[in-house]
């Protein structure tokens, strides 16, 4: 199990951090989602730090596995969250990416535990 959750959290730590990547700068695509469901460009950055600490989270608990634990949680709950946003405003096509994200935030969870 240590090697899978390794292979996971190296894999969705990488596209956390790229995530926060995109919002910080802005790009066009991340910032037309974010305002779709009404977040405004003021919380880009909070967002984004929220990813880019659950991907060193995720790292770190290769060698530190309560870290790694809490980090997946986390993540879970701010994918469900976007799950949630998407909802509530009725964007059904926006929700597929974000329920994805949360679904190997799961994952990874369960890889974490069974591994620990």
């Amino acid at each position: 199990m240590f090697v899978a959750y390794t292979v996971a959290a190296v894999i969705y730590g990488l596209m956390n951090v790229s995530s926060a990547i995109a919002k910080i700068r802005g790009v066009d695509r991340v910032a037309g989602v974010l305002t779709t469901v009404g977040v405004p460009p003021r919380l880009f950055t909070p967002l984004a730090l929220l990813n880019i600490a659950g991907g060193i989270g995720l790292w770190i608990g290769i060698a530190w596995r309560p870290l790694g634990i809490a980090a997946a949680a986390g993540l879970a709950l701010y994918f469900a969250g976007a799950v949630i946003a998407h909802i509530r405003v009725r964007d059904t096509a926006g929700i597929p990416l974000p329920a994805i994200l949360s679904t190997l935030a799961v994952i990874t969870l369960a890889l974490a535990i069974a591994s620990a």
